[in-house]
């Protein structure tokens, strides 16, 4: 309990300062949507007009953007990113960071076994994961309403951060892995962000190459993608199976391996 406690008093401070940027994206964007619903459909035939390679870049799809939940769901891929982003850093730096700052050995004289330390960190990032999704999805309801003139969207947008959610765990278990498992601890960051960007630049070239399609069971951007979530009404249970078997699996990794490696102190 107390390795939990103080990793959530360590990550406090970086974890207001993700919020608040989380939230400076949702007003944001959302004031947008202000201007841009004055004109129409016109927005659509703007965004038709671009290049395909733009269009995938900004993940526009079949969304109709003049709508509020269709706009929300071009503004939900930047979201993801910056969450995906966020579990990513927290996943590889809970692990890494005792070596990286020379605290390993203080941490380890305690009678405490390594499966101990791993849950409590695990423990505390899940809970950091979820305190910042909580706040994603509660300013998006609120911004969301509030520039919404129709019927109410908050089934979608709830139905957006649940997956969400999902990326942010798939991206801490996986970064945590990678952390427990590199014997260097400053390249776990760099290897888990390198990831992330190499995921999400595939689920560009899908829907830019259909021959391609078949690589989006390797890109978690393609799994809970808004497209599919607000035009299905709900998540494909073929990729929340996926996404929980790359989780348990993320896991078992992260728990082997840290308590086989050689501590560097």
């Amino acid at each position: 309990m107390n390795i939990f406690n103080r990793e959530m008093r360590a990550n406090r401070k970086s974890l207001i300062i993700w919020c608040v940027g989380i939230l400076f994206i949702v007003g944001s964007g959302m004031a947008k949507y202000a201007a841009l619903s004055n004109t129409g459909d016109s927005i659509n035939k703007l965004m038709a007009d671009m290049p395909s390679s733009l269009q995938a870049l900004m993940g526009i799809g079949s969304l109709d953007l003049a709508t509020v939940d269709g706009y929300f769901g071009l503004l939900y891929l930047y979201l993801v990113i910056m969450a995906s982003i966020h579990a990513a850093m927290l996943g590889a730096t809970m692990i890494s960071k005792e070596e990286r700052d020379k605290t390993a050995e203080f941490l380890f004289v305690k009678p405490i076994s390594r499966t101990t330390v791993i849950t409590a960190k695990l423990g505390a990032s899940i809970v950091i994961v979820i305190v910042f999704n909580l706040v994603t999805l509660l300013s998006s309801i609120v911004f969301v309403d509030f520039f919404n003139t129709g019927d109410s969207v908050t089934a979608e947008v709830a139905l957006l951060m649940g997956g969400m959610f999902m990326m942010q765990l798939l991206f801490l278990f996986l970064s945590a892995a990678v952390a427990a498992f590199v014997k260097n601890p400053k390249l776990s960051i760099p290897i888990s962000t390198g990831i992330l960007l190499s995921t999400f630049i595939m689920s560009v070239g899908i829907d830019l190459k259909s021959n391609l399609e078949g690589l989006k069971y390797v890109t978690p951007f393609k799994y809970y993608e808004a497209k599919n979530l607000l035009h299905d009404g709900g998540f494909d249970e073929g990729f929340v199976v996926l996404s929980l078997l790359l989780m348990v699996g993320s896991i078992l990794t992260t728990y082997i391996f840290y308590r086989k490696r050689d501590l560097h102190i």
